[in-house]
């Protein structure tokens, strides 16, 4: 009667021993592996005297069960749980990985590369918010926001001439009139097309407020004012004639004097003070916790005084008012430095490395840069070390300042102050006399196929947002 009380303290017992015998296996402890086998052997000599005879040998073999199934327990156990632990944590790491918003080639912009949050943040208090539900409700608020720059519509010419037509919308150069006929200005009306909805819109009174948020700079291309009370929808900015820098720079490689009053000759030192020039825009843009993303001579625009204005601030606008900017798509590839092509964090040190390429473009008079590297390839030519070699119409100078912007490391570059300074010293000594020849004319579809560019967009003599 007394045999399965006993047996079941026996049992609890040896599973005691064996959860002692397996840990010790696992922490590789000698001494506890020999107690349990003396244990072991102690509890198997019990079991014997009570159940079994002497000569019972499956009793015996019944008795190593409990080992042979428990220890392979435990051990896949622990290896389970160990294995749940490690997915565990490699996947939130990839979680982490992926919490920043936006799809693949998007450039976020941290404040480290000169980009804080304040600029990203003025969008709540200057932007007109996207809560109306209607265009009309949205235009009304929008209006009385913008009543400083409302230019009445009867003050347009009735027959604006168009010059392109933009990815927005139209652009016309048309005259205002205020009453005195020998006081009209010419102005560049941007307009917004139709159909338009309440998100396009709303972008567009963004661009118009991103212009008023940030003043008025002599290298900037002006806002004039807007007409936002109804649609269609106008921006209206100031006329820089006769057009854009790389326009300019091919007219010069033709044997024309002078056309529209600008004299077509470009020496060494008149590539120096357009580039200063450039330089004091985007000095400019910095103060305001911003860079421009695509510094090139098509985005620059030139007066006949050879007054040099930077336009296409599109990508400005993006980081004021989201704090990133897009995917490299946008911008030509030969233009971009190494870590916009590596899909990393973008700033004005990738504003210094496009300068060095705009120098390039002006020294040979509108050439596509890297014209021996296919556009999809200039990121393993760049990683090889390479770089361009100076051009014959360029100095020692001017190639020592361009090879400073192409610098692979961002924190080894000039900055723009720096790079201002050594163009201002070189100015000093440079060649005003010599006229920069190139005697090859352009062919438009060639140069398109070489800088990867569409053609489409060198029919054009203005670059605005």
């Amino acid at each position: 009667m007394l045999r399965p009380a006993v047996g079941a303290a026996e049992t609890t017992r040896s599973l005691g021993i064996i959860l002692s015998c397996a840990l010790g296996i696992l922490c590789g402890s000698s001494a506890e592996v020999d107690s349990c086998a003396a244990m072991g052997d102690e509890r198997g000599m019990t079991r014997t005297l009570l159940e079994c005879s002497l000569s019972d040998k499956l009793c015996i073999v019944r008795e190593q069960q409990y080992e042979i199934i428990i220890i392979p327990t435990l051990l896949v156990g622990i290896f389970l749980i160990l294995l749940g632990v490690i997915l565990w944590l490699f996947i939130r790491e990839q979680r982490a990985q992926q919490q920043p918003p936006g799809r693949r080639g998007i450039a976020h912009v941290p404040s480290s590369r000169g980009v804080s949050q304040e600029a990203a943040g003025h969008g709540g208090s200057v932007f007109v918010p996207l809560k109306e539900t209607s265009v009309e409700s949205l235009l009304q608020t929008s209006t009385r926001a913008l009543a400083k720059l409302q230019v009445p519509r009867e003050q347009l010419s009735e027959d604006p001439e168009q010059i392109h037509n933009g990815s927005y919308g139209a652009i016309y150069r048309t005259k205002i009139h205020t009453g005195d006929p020998a006081k009209a200005k010419s102005v560049v009306l941007k307009a917004l097309k139709e159909p338009a909805g309440l998100q396009d819109v709303q972008d567009f009174l963004g661009r118009i407020q991103f212009y008023q948020y940030l003043g008025k700079h002599k290298n900037l291309v002006q806002l004039e004012g807007c007409c936002t009370e109804k649609l269609p929808l106008y921006m209206v900015l100031e006329d820089v004639a006769p057009g854009d820098l790389l326009s300019f720079l091919w007219t010069c490689r033709r044997d024309v004097m002078t056309m529209d009053g600008l004299l077509y000759d470009l020496t060494e030192k008149q590539i120096y003070h357009i580039g200063k020039q450039v330089l004091l825009a985007l000095e400019f843009l910095q103060e305001k916790h911003l860079f421009h993303g695509d510094v090139a001579a098509r985005n620059v625009l030139i007066q006949c005084d050879l007054t040099a204005k930077l336009c296409g601030l599109g990508l400005a606008y993006e980081i004021h008012s989201r704090g990133a900017i897009s995917s490299t798509g946008s911008v030509p590839l030969k233009w971009l430095a190494p870590e916009r092509l590596l899909l990393r964090a973008a700033g004005i040190k990738g504003d210094v490395w496009s300068f060095g390429l705009l120098l390039y473009e002006m020294v040979t008079l509108g050439a596509p840069p890297y014209p021996e590297v296919p556009p999809t390839s200039i990121l393993p030519y760049l990683q090889r070390g390479k770089m361009m070699k100076r051009p014959s119409s360029c100095t020692h100078s001017m190639y020592g300042i361009m090879k400073s912007c192409w610098r692979w490391s961002e924190d080894s570059r000039p900055s723009l102050e720096e790079l201002r300074s050594r163009l201002e010293t070189a100015a000093r000594t440079a060649n005003d006399k010599a006229v920069l020849q190139v005697p090859e004319l352009v062919v438009p579809e060639l140069y398109a196929a070489v800088a990867g560019i569409s053609v489409e967009s060198l029919s054009y003599t203005y670059s605005i947002l």
